[in-house]
């Protein structure tokens, strides 16, 4: 089993969407009117080459994000609150066909959740099975997803999860927060984990320090996540992989793991 790591252009968002100032309804707007760019963020997608079947998790971004008119004119959010740089041979179906994997070949996509940056790609995939948590895909659906700018027995400290493979080491846990419907891969190798988190957190240092993102819906979801995260890698070693992290793939790389610092419990 081998796990690659694919870009898909870049990404900039508001410092404070990153670090949120505020609760709820105030952190969105803080978010919002912040001044402060990010300086240019990967945007990653993750290839477990598995024997059971190549899984793909998230599906990165479309280059239409250039295209005028492809964000609808009227959300705040698109307008004043994201950047995106992806050009047509970044997509992710013709970076898998550089790694010898025809898209039609997925035997499963994973999705961590359903904003633009992690689902732009979805064409890429019209014969392949599509896994997502039912909340997400509820969240999603109607006006309410497109507001928001768009599992299944314990493992560990995660309430609940989903065997993928029949090996049993690649599982779905549900990560709410950043939405309320998101999930996380764990695959497991040897001694120790690699957590696929999506957008768990922007980088793993703000996962180690437990920062709530800007647009996060509810601050107590979250910090629940954050603390699952934090006994998980307390468990087991883990190579920890948020989608916009400039390090994560030096991480898989090194497979350099981390034990998070859990001295608190949620609320």
């Amino acid at each position: 089993m081998r796990i690659h790591v694919i870009q898909t252009g870049t990404v900039a968002i508001k410092q404070r969407q990153v670090h949120g100032i505020g609760h709820g309804f105030q952190r969105r707007l803080n978010t919002l009117l912040d001044s402060r760019w990010t300086e240019p963020l990967p945007i990653y997608v993750w290839v477990i080459d598995h024997p059971e079947g190549v899984i793909v998790v998230d599906t990165g971004e479309t280059s239409r994000v250039a295209e005028p008119g492809y964000f609808p004119w009227w959300h705040p959010y698109f307008r004043f609150g994201v950047r995106e740089w992806v050009r047509p041979e970044e997509e992710v179906g013709p970076q898998l066909r550089a790694l010898g994997i025809e898209p039609s070949d997925v035997r499963w996509l994973v999705m961590t959740h359903l904003h633009t940056d992690h689902a732009g790609g979805l064409h890429h995939f019209p014969k392949t099975e599509i896994l997502l948590s039912r909340a997400e895909f509820d969240v999603a659906a109607g006006w309410r997803g497109r507001l928001e700018g768009y599992l299944l027995p314990a493992f560990g400290p995660f309430p609940v999860s989903h065997v993928l493979t029949q090996a049993a080491d690649v599982l779905l846990v549900p990560t709410p927060g950043h939405t309320a419907g998101h999930l996380s891969v764990i695959v497991l190798e040897d001694d120790h984990a690699v957590m696929l988190a999506g957008d768990t957190s922007y980088t793993q240092q703000l996962m180690r320090d437990k920062v709530v993102d800007g647009v996060a819906p509810n601050d107590q979801v979250y910090q629940q996540t954050s603390h699952c995260i934090h006994t998980y890698t307390q468990q087991m070693p883990t190579v920890y992989l948020p989608t916009h992290d400039p390090d994560s793939a030096q991480r898989l790389a090194a497979r350099t793991t981390v034990a998070f610092p859990n001295t608190t419990t949620p609320g």
